[in-house]
């Protein structure tokens, strides 16, 4: 009717309202389609069944991997703490001095000094061990040996025992993944080559029938 006012008009760009029955883009792929292929339901199966497994797995993986980690690691600390000795050593010449004598570089820096100790079999030994700067010879410090008088680090600290446990479980659970995401991508790839030849195979037998003259 003239005159009338038109009914308002979303702006350009954006989307109307969406017409009554219909389904969000995610659960329309579900809906039967006659353009989907054997190959698209399989996809769709592999990736929900990949994601499930990587969420049951990779956790199970985690603490397994972890929980080994942890009793190798505490039993080699035990052993560590049982078979180091902590002793004192003197040093047979003067330590290197720091270039900047009380700055926060110099309270961490150590440099490997030549001192002499007594091995667990009671003779005179020596080796080079770090020590602070400015050390003069004579000086005493302590040093970890061995069963077989070598000087050594100390045994696993828990925070060491705590670091490398967690590392082993975070690879695991990465392993995991990537796993999964590796068997995503291969299984992908061979559907691919699968839909390739099926449409290789459909056009050789649709081309004659497009190319024939009338």
């Amino acid at each position: 009717m003239a005159g009338e006012i038109p009914p308002a008009q979303p702006p350009p760009g954006v989307p109307g309202p969406r017409p009554a029955g219909s389904r969000p883009p995610l659960l329309g792929r579900w809906r039967r389609n006659p353009l989907r292929r054997r190959t698209d339901r399989l996809r769709i199966w592999l990736a929900l069944g990949l994601v499930l497994g990587v969420l049951v797995t990779a956790p199970a993986a985690m603490f397994t991997a972890g929980d080994a980690a942890h009793r190798h690691y505490r039993s080699v600390a035990a052993h560590e703490a049982a078979s180091r000795d902590q002793r004192p050593a003197v040093l047979v010449r003067d330590a290197p001095r720091h270039p900047e004598p009380g700055s926060d570089e110099a309270r961490h820096a150590r440099y490997p000094v030549e001192v002499r100790f007594t091995g667990p079999d009671g003779t005179s030994r020596t080796g080079r061990t770090d020590v602070e700067p400015g050390l003069t010879a004579g000086s005493t410090v302590l040093v970890w040996v061995d069963p077989e008088g070598g000087i050594t680090g100390p045994p696993l600290s828990t925070e060491q025992l705590r670091s490398r446990t967690m590392g082993w479980a975070i690879l695991a659970f990465l392993g995991v993944v990537l796993a999964g995401l590796a068997a995503h991508g291969v299984a992908g790839l061979v559907l691919w080559r699968r839909d390739l030849a099926a449409w290789d195979d459909a056009w050789a037998a649709t081309a004659p029938r497009w190319s024939r003259y009338p």
